[in-house]
């Protein structure tokens, strides 16, 4: 018996900025290190259908791409699989020309059959040779017009495990997004019949189940679709609770952690179930995020925590994002190579049950970092993460988002800390502390009151002991919200300025302005500008309500420029309005001294802290002690 690993398919949106993430058909050239597109088709009218594709008579057109090359590397170093099966049915006279490539991105010719009429053409290829890195795809070559119709990657190696994957989705207020991922599922047959459950666990106040096509959804998923309403948890309650329900169904093996404000590719999903039937031994699958809002573009690839400073970020994070439509797979070696992670965001993330039974469930915390953290400590039982090219979704970025200075600072700042206690290597969390108070540092320069505040308070929770996660589980996030009103800088405000604006192209900044505007200071010159924006603001005074305000632009109101502006207006994240910040002489004081005192007793405390957090971690992330929480009756299956 033959198991598809992979399957050829194409976009029917007809959207042209997504047709270069499935196929390649422009002509490129490197010119003084630069990509460009010498010759551009758009082959929109030519997807005939989901697997079907036309190519143009005397047109070469290459599926060395994102999701339709075969990422052989991570299939050789985590799977079971040593040989691979290429097949190809094709119509029309013409050349299939299979290619794979190195770790470094040079393409190597493998093998290649002449077609014509009507054919089935398959190739045989091992596994064997992309121990650091590399892609198996194929070309075409039309000499009269040809079709693609349909191909797949396929091996006869028997999984080391079987069973169905349970899909979770947690929701907040975004039943739209749900239906329309449902639908995705419904409309996905070969999907389907790896799926045994979708969770829906609905934390919010507009249901799905009255969203415009739930019921015709619901009627087509079935009894595979269960809704399930519960009060706010986060992030963490949500999947925990499917985490939960998928412990007590023995048809399934796998969790499919999904996030609810997506555009899913159905076989991504797919494919990641098979990669964890395949997998040598039990592995957490991570999928790839693309922006909803630029989909071409490529946000996250292969995440890891650095343990000093304690903070994720993406390998080789210099060059990311990754714009597809500017260089696509075979322009860009760096994506040739296999980039093992240390977590996947729980966007698009498959757990095995194996592992939910071994180290527990979600850590409750309600947002960030409960992903990292569940990746961590499966980690330290042997169960590795995956982030799998080819594996992807879309969704809606972080880039348009002002999540660190809105309620979610609390969260930023509180599960960070508590994931470091928890799994940090180094005394007191290496430079985590001085991290954190340099964050402080940044947002007070710039008027930012009420994150700082909020931080403040994250660390005091954490100085109480671990039981303040479940006492605070249902309860932080209001009360992160609600502390926003006694901060007017949280005030969106949609029309003009309250007081006169001159723009801030007006304060003459230096010409090399311009080279420092991405990433500030550095070495000296970042010490220097720091003591310098922190003496500026203890002695000037509070700036008067009648004050006129400076204008600036979000990406120009930097914490290295801000300081001696005493009244600005800066552009939200998103673009549709500004929030107004005025310096507070009496604030500022208040939160540096406390911030001092905090992260001073955060350090000299860190030790016994991190014994009372790891020794209450298998209470804080069991499914029993999640079942009380939930409401829920106990199970034998926990």
């Amino acid at each position: 018996m033959r198991h598809v690993l992979q399957k050829f398919v194409l976009p029917t949106d007809h959207d042209p900025d997504v047709l270069p993430l499935y196929v390649d058909a422009d002509e490129w050239a490197r010119t003084d290190g630069q990509v460009r597109k010498l010759k551009e088709h758009t082959h929109v009218a030519d997807v005939l259908s989901r697997t079907r594709l036309r190519i143009p008579a005397r047109q070469r057109t290459s599926l060395g791409t994102y999701f339709n090359a075969f990422p052989a590397s991570y299939w050789q170093e985590w799977t079971s699989v040593d040989e691979v099966r290429l097949t190809v049915r094709t119509k029309g006279e013409g050349t299939l020309v299979v290619y794979r490539s190195t770790d470094v991105g040079v393409r190597r010719e493998v093998d290649s059959a002449g077609v014509a009429d009507t054919t089935e053409t398959s190739f045989d290829i091992p596994l064997d040779a992309y121990r650091d890195g590399g892609w198996i795809w194929f070309d075409v070559i039309a000499q009269s017009e040809m079709e693609i119709d349909g191909a797949e990657w396929t091996s006869d190696i028997e999984p080391p495990r079987d069973g169905r994957a349970s899909i979770g989705v947690t929701t907040y207020n975004k039943p739209a997004y749900c239906v329309k991922t449902l639908r995705q599922i419904a409309d996905a047959p070969d999907l389907r019949d790896l799926v045994d459950r979708i969770f829906l666990v609905d934390q919010g106040t507009d249901a799905v189940t009255d969203a415009t096509g739930f019921d015709e959804v619901a009627t087509a998923l079935s009894d595979q679709l269960v809704v399930i309403t519960q009060p706010n948890l986060g992030g963490s309650g949500g999947f925990a609770r499917t985490m939960i329900e998928s412990l007590s169904r023995p048809e399934t093996a796998f969790v499919q952690l999904l996030d609810d404000d997506v555009l899913i590719e159905p076989e991504s999903v797919r494919r990641s179930i098979m990669f964890a039937r395949f997998a040598s031994r039990p592995t957490i699958v991570g999928g790839h995020m693309f922006d909803l809002l630029n989909r071409p573009v490529l946000h996250a690839w292969a995440e890891v925590v650095e343990s000093a400073p304690f903070m994720w970020r993406n390998l080789y994070q210099e060059q990311f994002p990754h714009d597809f439509s500017r260089a696509n797979l075979r322009q860009t070696p760096l994506l040739h190579r296999r980039l093992d992670a240390d977590y996947n965001g729980w966007w698009m993330c498959l757990l095995p049950v194996e592992a939910i039974r071994e180290v527990g469930a979600a850590l409750p915390a309600f947002i960030k970092w409960d992903d990292a953290e569940f990746c961590l400590r499966a980690a330290t039982a042997g169960i590795r993460t995956v982030s799998l090219p080819g594996a992807a979704l879309w969704h809606v970025s972080w880039v348009g988002k002002d999540d660190s200075i809105d309620w979610q600072a609390y969260f930023h700042a509180r599960n960070r800390i508590v994931t470091a206690l928890l799994h940090s290597p180094h005394p007191r969390g290496g430079r985590l502390t001085r991290h954190s108070r340099r964050a402080d540092l940044k947002h007070l320069m710039m008027m930012q009151y009420y994150p700082v505040t909020l931080r403040h308070q994250a660390i005091r929770d954490i100085l109480t002991g671990p039981d303040h996660m479940w006492r605070t589980l249902s309860e932080a996030m209001p009360e992160a919200r609600a502390a926003a009103t006694s901060f007017p800088e949280t005030e969106r405000h949609l029309s003009s300025s309250p007081a006169v604006s001159r723009p801030a192209r007006q304060l003459h900044l230096p010409v090399d302005e311009i080279g420092v505007e991405r990433s500030g200071p550095s070495g000296l010159a970042r010490v220097g500008a720091t003591a310098a924006g922190v003496l500026r603001r203890w002695f000037e005074p509070s700036a008067p309500a009648d004050a006129p305000a400076t204008d600036f632009a979000k990406s120009d109101a930097t914490w290295w420029r801000l300081p001696g502006i005493p009244h600005a207006r800066v552009g939200t994240a998103d673009g549709a309005a500004t929030n107004v910040y005025r310096h507070d002489r009496r604030a500022f004081r208040t939160l540096l001294r406390e911030s001092m005192t905090l992260h001073r007793r955060l350090e000299a405390e860190w030790a016994p802290l991190a014994a009372a957090y790891r020794a209450a971690l298998p209470d804080l992330t069991s499914p029993t002690a999640w079942r009380v929480h939930l409401g829920l009756r106990p199970s034998e299956s926990d």
